[in-house]
Parts: structure tokens; C-alpha cells; sequence
């Protein structure tokens, strides 16, 4: 199987590995990543906050790389929600858009205790609330396969970067399938954490900024990159707690259940005939995967609870349209279904390693004007409502779970990824699996 790829340049550890090698000096990997932003920003605008002075500046002050640095020299980016020193933190508005941070996030910080030099930050819609990046400070970022398509979001310039090769990866944020669905709109690699693995400290939204509203219920940091070897370095860099390293379990003793349908929105053909032909290349290859599960957690009852304090969580409160605002109770019953939910799912995992599906039901939408979770979307013909969409992210959000998403083939030229789900804190795990199922589908 194959999916789309616009570029063939050399991912962060590679890029490590060719600056320790004496191959290419950190100014030049930064030059080069300038070029090619230069080069194909103009059609895309993915990089649209730049630091390209500084970048040069650290660049030519680095010398040899200590043992703790092992991305060195290495250019990237960051979602411009993430505070970097002296940079603008708008998060798609205006009037915040002169307001610039006083230091680094906790990832930026330890990104760059890494060895890893900042280019600047990725474009995302206002307060990171839908499936485009777009937005009246920077504008419209536009899919590098198809610019009158959305790149995903709201971590849509992260992974507009990283699939033009622009950058060699970047660093998003996931509460709706932020990281998950620009990965597989762009057709690059991407990882939503279990929740409270990467910490958000100076990850805040401008009109709360120091009020230590950064870490937030259901919403993760994670990396996007064009491998999984880049994925688990990122993660691991950026983690709070140390990760075990990856089971190292045979494929063929994999226990897997693959997951197509969901009672809150069925599967576009366009995502389901991949995501299918995927499944079937794994079961060739002697995996074990069953298609339905009665240890299944009630989907509608969660994706119903996942909704209500998703709009909660991002509202921060605030009256719904209808004018209602969540009591204490509230907040705390949808606590305790969490709580419930997540239980579920471990005892799911008893009997199974990974869950397979979809990390949205539609491949990269077109652009529109409005946002597209207010608007309607197409399913095999059939008209829904947009929102219905979040079901198949609210998967593994709703019970804090890791989710890697990989590249696993196309239709027509729009690439397809599956986000390969498993228990809380086996994000190693689950890109190890990612690694495993990638190299059996492209080889």
C-alpha cells in the first residue's frame, strides 16, 4: 500500500544524526529549513509566526552536542498557541495578537534544552475550536495536497509543515483530534498522549494567561512528525513522567479490535475503503483482529458525556448558546462518567493490546467560511451535523487514552491515516504498534 508523500527530506533524528556526523552544521539545517519555508510557505501559510534571525543566531552559537541533546541542531516549529519567548501568543485573535510571551512553555523549554532550534510557530483557528486554520490575524492555512482543502485543526500548521517538509516536525495540542485529524488530513505521523503525560504549563489562552489555566480537563500535548522514531523522541523529551520502554510483544501476538462504526457518525467510503484495505493487509500478515467486542464501553453514552464536557471544558464555563450554564453537580457527574468510561476501557484492554479506527469519519474537508463544526458535513451522500464528527476523537479522549495516528493509504490524492488506540500510558506502546503495522502497509 502507498499514501501520498509531497516530501522526501530527512525527519529530526535523521537530521540529528547528519549534524553529529559532521554532514551539515546546525546553521545550515536551519538555512535550509528557512529556504524551503520561503519557498512553499507562499501557497500554504503553515509558518505564519517566524523567528528566523534568532534561529540563525542559536544556530551559530552551537557548538558540539552534550549526551542530553539528541535533536542538536535540529530545525522545527511549534503551534502558535505555545508560548516561546518574545513571540506573540494570539491563539487567532486580534486584539491579543501584539501580546508577546515572557518565556518559553514547559515543552518549548525542554524542546530546546534538547538541542532543538525554534523557526517560529504554526497557524490554528480562534481558540483552537475547529477542524480549519484559519483566522483574521494570520489567515487560512491550506492542505499542502489540495490548498482548497482544509489542513485539519486546530494543530492544522503543524501538520501542513511537517507534510511539505517545511520543518521535520512540530508540536500541537489535541482535545477534539487537533493533533489526530491534521495528521490525517496532511497524510503525516502524529500522537495524542494520555492525558497528563506532557505538561501545558505556558499553554494558555491570552485573556487567562498566568492564571494557571494551562492544563484543562481532556486536552494533551502531542508531536507530529513523518515517522514514528520521531514521534517517541518527541514524546519522550516532553513527557513528565518517564515512559516504559515499548513491550516488544510479537505482531502475531497482538490482540486487536478494529472499530469502524460508531452509533454517533457513521464512515465516509472515502476513509472506510483505506482504513479496510489496511485491516486486511495486517490480517494477511497473521495479525488477529476481531471486528466487534461486547466489552465495548456504551459508545453513544460516552460520545454524549464526551460533548457535554468537551463544550464545558472549552466554554470554561461560559452559558451554552441555549443561555444554560453547568452546575458543580454537573461538572462533577461527568467526573465520575469519566471516571466510569475509563474503566471501561481498561477492562477492554484486558482482552485487547489495540483498538484500530478511523481518527475522523471524512478526509481533508473543503475550505469554508464559516466553522465547520456550526455547518453540516456530507457522509456518503447524507447530510449530518458537522459536530457529530468529534465521535470518532472523542474515542480516546473522553477516557484519557494514548492514540498514535499513521499514514495508511488514500483516496485519490487525500491521504488516509488510522489512530491506533491503547491503554492510559502505553503511548510507547501504542507508536511501537503504529511503527510495526507502518512497515507491513509501505514497506
Amino acid at each position: 500500500m502507498s499514501h501520498p508523500r509531497l516530501t522526501d527530506k530527512p525527519g529530526a533524528v535523521a537530521t540529528a544524526a547528519a549534524i553529529r556526523a559532521g554532514e551539515l552544521s546546525p546553521l545550515e539545517a536551519v538555512e535550509l529549513a528557512i529556504t524551503r519555508i520561503e519557498k512553499l510557505d507562499a501557497h500554504v501559510n503553515a509558518v505564519v509566526v517566524c523567528d528566523f534571525d534568532r534561529a540563525c543566531g542559536t544556530a551559530r552559537a552551537m557548538t558540539a552536542p552534550r549526551a542530553d541533546q539528541p535533536l542538536f541542531g535540529v530545525p522545527m516549529t511549534v503551534k502558535e498557541s505555545f508560548d516561546v519567548e518574545g513571540l506573540p501568543t494570539s491563539w487567532g485573535h486580534e486584539k491579543f495578537a501584539g501580546q508577546t510571551a515572557a518565556r518559553d512553555s514547559e515543552v518549548v523549554r525542554r524542546l530546546k534544552r534538547a538541542g532543538a532550534i525554534i523557526l517560529g510557530k504554526t497557524n490554528l483557528p480562534p481558540d483552537l475550536a475547529d477542524w480549519q486554520s484559519n483566522n483574521p490575524v494570520y489567515g487560512r492555512t491550506n492542505n499542502p495536497h489540495d490548498h482548497a482543502r482544509s489542513p485539519g485543526g486546530s494543530s492544522g500548521g503543524s501538520a501542513a509543515a511537517v507534510a511539505s517538509g517545511m520543518v521535520p516536525c512540530d508540536f500541537g495540542t489535541d482535545i477534539g483530534g487537533s493533533v489526530r485529524v491534521p495528521a490525517h488530513f496532511c497524510g503525516v505521523w502524529g500522537h495524542k498522549s494520555s492525558w497528563g503525560l506532557v505538561g501545558k504549563r505556558g499553554h494558555e489562552h491570552p485573556a487567562f494567561a498566568g492564571r494557571g489555566t494551562h492544563e484543562g480537563a481532556l486536552s494533551i500535548a502531542g508531536p507530529l512528525a513523518r515517522n514514528a522514531g520521531d514521534i517517541d523522541l518527541l514524546l519522550k523529551l516532553t513527557a513528565d513522567r518517564p515512559l516504559p520502554p515499548p513491550s516488544g510483544k510479537p505482531f502475531s501476538e497482538l490482540r486487536l479490535l478494529a472499530l469502524l462504526d460508531h452509533p454517533a457518525c457513521p464512515v465516509d467510503e472515502a476513509v472506510r475503503a483505506p482504513t479496510e484495505a489496511a485491516i486486511t493487509a495486517l490480517e494477511h500478515a497473521g495479525a488477529r483482529i476481531d471486528r466487534a467486542s461486547d466489552r465495548l464501553p456504551d459508545l453513544s453514552r460516552q460520545h454524549g458525556d464526551y460533548m457535554r464536557m468537551l463544550n464545558i471544558a472549552m466554554a470554561r464555563g461560559a452559558p451554552a448558546p441555549d443561555g444554560k450554564r453547568a452546575s458543580a453537580t454537573d461538572w462533577f457527574d461527568l467526573l465520575d462518567a469519566q471516571a466510569r468510561n475509563e474503566a471501561a476501557w481498561a477492562a477492554l484492554f484486558d482482552t485487547y493490546d489495540f483498538v484500530l479506527t478511523p481518527p475522523a469519519p471524512v478526509l481533508a474537508i473543503e475550505h469554508r467560511e464559516t466553522r465547520f463544526f456550526e455547518g453540516e458535513v456530507t457522509i456518503d451522500g447524507t447530510s449530518r451535523p458537522a459536530a457529530d464528527t468529534l465521535a470518532w476523537a472523542g474515542l480516546a479522549t473522553f477516557p484519557n487514552l494514548p492514540a498514535t495516528v499513521l499514514p495508511i493509504g488514500a483516496t485519490g490524492a487525500l491521504p488516509c491515516g488510522m489512530q491506533v488506540i491503547g491503554p492510559r500510558w502505553s503511548d510507547r506502546d501504542c507508536i511501537a504498534a503504529a511503527a510495526a503495522f507502518a512497515e507491513i502497509l509501505h514497506g
